[in-house]
């Protein structure tokens, strides 16, 4: 597990780039395949502070929905193991929960075990409508439909 985990996002729109980085992201992975990401929407870091304000307040709404997660499985977990070190391909399944609007998603990644360590990366894309976030149409050019996320974390063996 970790609490110490990376999840960027990315904007490409005419106008203008958005990126953001949130490094306080709660990861866990079991043996069995079971995953979960938990993240504090307020903990994206934004090169300008008035997109930190605008996708808190007008875009994501973080008051009134703090937290975005992740909670499924590794499919192929029988093809990935976590006690040896290696790079292993690994098909998810879940459901992704951002602005208080849960969807199914499947996507790829990829899990090394190194050293002891379990590192995620994934790559994908969602679109906004379908998270029920409204981009003002005087904003349409700054903002892209789809936004781009990768997940990179390092997880440690879980001691109590």
């Amino acid at each position: 597990m970790t609490r110490a985990g990376h999840i960027k996002f990315f904007s490409a729109a005419p106008m203008e780039n958005i990126e953001a980085h949130n490094h306080q992201v709660t990861a866990v992975v079991d043996a069995n395949g079971e995953i979960a990401f938990k993240v504090i929407m307020k903990s994206f870091d934004f090169e300008k502070a008035a997109m930190q304000e605008h996708f808190n307040k007008q875009y994501l709404h973080t008051d009134k929905y703090p937290e975005a997660k992740f909670e499924g499985k590794i499919t192929n977990i029988s093809s990935v193991n976590l006690k040896k070190d290696g790079s292993y391909p690994a098909q998810i399944e879940g459901k992704l929960t951002i602005h208080g609007i849960t969807k199914n998603i499947e996507q790829r990644g990829t899990i090394v075990v190194k050293g002891g360590n379990v590192v995620t990366n994934a790559k994908f894309s969602i679109k906004l409508a379908d998270y029920e976030v409204k981009v003002p149409s005087d904003f349409s050019k700054k903002i892209s439909e789809t936004v781009e996320i990768t997940v990179d974390c390092t997880l440690a063996p879980y001691t109590r």
